[in-house]
């Protein structure tokens, strides 16, 4: 299975971040299941991949040039593709992934996971989305879904698109399931 993980270029505040990206890397690994990501070396997006190739995982990142030549890319990944721009990273995802999970990440994260939510509206996929909202990080976000279903912009139906979950053993374990 391949997992596609959209989450920070950053590491956030907390040391916990990184704490969790350490773990989302190794339990992949050790599930045998290959990371499809955004390919940064840096923030929390690089401490998963480090994690997953520590722990003998498969890695492919994804990055646009213009993010390549700002020198931000993995260059020990198992596999990389460089891509025009950030639209031709998320179709290269969205192909290549049987699953997508959500990480405390900034307006990239979101952007990915709206866009990947919308295409599961719109019957482009039913492959399982999952925001883990990691110590309440994405409180607001779900929040706000909810206030766009109770002002009749999105389905009820459509919450049942996505798995939130508080931890990543959760994720694992409904992948499993």
């Amino acid at each position: 299975m391949k997992v596609c993980v959209f989450c920070g270029s950053s590491s956030g505040k907390s040391p916990d971040y990184l704490n969790m990206a350490t773990k989302m890397g190794q339990r992949l690994a050790e599930s045998n299941y290959e990371l499809i990501y955004g390919g940064a070396s840096i923030g929390v997006m690089g401490k998963m991949a480090d994690s997953a190739l520590a722990a003998g995982g498969k890695v492919h990142g994804i990055m646009p040039s213009k993010l390549v030549h700002m020198e931000v890319a993995h260059k020990g990944l198992t596999s990389f593709e460089e891509v025009d721009d950030m639209h031709m990273r998320k179709a290269k995802m969205y192909e290549e992934s049987d699953a997508f999970v959500a990480l405390p990440g900034g307006m990239g994260t979101l952007d990915e996971l709206c866009e990947i939510i919308t295409w599961a509206q719109i019957a482009y996929h039913n492959k399982p989305i999952f925001i883990v909202n990691y110590g309440g990080f994405y409180d607001l976000f779900i929040d706000h879904l909810r206030h766009i279903v109770e002002e009749g912009f999105m389905a009820c139906d459509h919450m049942n698109l996505i798995s939130i979950v508080d931890d990543i053993d959760q994720v694992f374990g409904l992948l499993e399931a």
